[in-house]
C-alpha cells in the first residue's frame, strides 16, 4: 500500500534561490509518515498513553535527486518496507508529478517511556507486516 500526501512548497520552505532547503524534505516526509499511520487508524498519542510506546527515527538514508521549487505541487509517497520486532523501515519519495525529487529509507524504533527499546505491539506488527512489500 502506498500512502500519498499532497503538499505545496511555500516561500518559507525555500532558500534565497527559491529552492527547497534540504532539511525541509525531512519535515515533508515526517508529515507523510504521520498521515500514513493516521490513515491506518493508529493514534500515536493513545499508543503512548495506553501502552507506553513511541516511535523514534533512528536512521535516515536519503538521496536528493532534483530540486523542488517555490510553489511546486509535491506528493509524498510512503510505503512500509520492513517490519521487525522493535523496528520499522519506511520507504519514502517526494515527487513532482512523475518525477522523483527525493527518496529516503527511514528506520524507526519503538521505545518505552524510559527510552529503552521496546517490542512493537503484536497487533501493530501484524498490521504493518501485511503492508510491507
Amino acid at each position: 500500500m502506498t500512502h500519498r500526501l499532497n503538499l505545496r512548497v511555500y516561500y518559507e520552505d525555500t532558500d534565497l534561490a527559491g529552492i527547497v532547503y534540504y532539511a525541509n524534505y525531512l519535515k515533508f516526509i515526517e508529515r507523510g509518515r504521520t498521515e500514513f499511520v493516521l490513515s491506518l487508524g493508529i493514534d500515536q498519542a493513545a499508543l503512548r498513553a495506553e501502552q507506553g510506546i513511541v516511535f523514534a527515527v533512528r536512521r535516515v538514508e536519503a538521496d536528493y535527486l532534483r530540486p523542488a521549487l517555490f510553489q511546486d505541487q509535491l506528493t509524498v509517497e510512503t510505503e512500509m518496507a520492513e517490519v521487525g520486532g522493535a523496528r520499522l523501515v519506511m520507504a519514502q519519495r517526494v515527487m513532482r508529478g512523475e518525477e522523483v525529487l527525493f527518496k529516503a529509507d527511514v528506520t524507526l524504533v519503538a521505545l518505552s517511556d524510559s527510552g529503552a527499546p521496546a517490542r512493537i505491539p503484536a497487533e501493530l506488527r501484524r498490521l504493518f507486516a501485511d503492508l510491507a512489500g
